[in-house]
């Protein structure tokens, strides 16, 4: 199986191009490593293919922050529309420069 060279990177700001949530990105899995009944879980007609980069996301939508976890068939840039304020993004994430987040120096040992 092919892996493909991942689209996003740690810190990238992106959106979700179906349902409307944004996120910072906070790891990326090759290819989908996540339980096949989590897989099942979403409906068939929209189910991403395994074989392509999946993201851990600290997300947010108008009423909550949380963690998700989308394929990259489905995550759009969205750095335009400025900072995303998940309160754990501080943990890992220096400030929002513009573009993205830059790794915090301290190895994500906030105080």
């Amino acid at each position: 199986m092919d892996i493909r060279q991942a689209k996003f990177a740690l810190g990238d700001v992106v959106r979700h191009r179906l349902f409307p949530f944004r996120g910072v990105v906070v790891d990326v899995d090759p290819e989908f490593a996540n339980t096949e009944e989590w897989y099942e879980a979403i409906p068939e007609d929209i189910r991403p293919h395994k074989d392509q980069p999946f993201y851990h996301l600290l997300a947010e939508n108008e009423t909550s922050y949380y963690g998700a976890y989308v394929s990259e068939q489905n995550l759009l840039p969205d750095a335009e529309n400025g900072p995303v304020s998940h309160p754990q993004i501080d943990e890992t994430f220096e400030s929002f420069d513009g573009v993205k987040y830059p790794l915090r120096s301290d190895g994500g040992l906030a105080n």
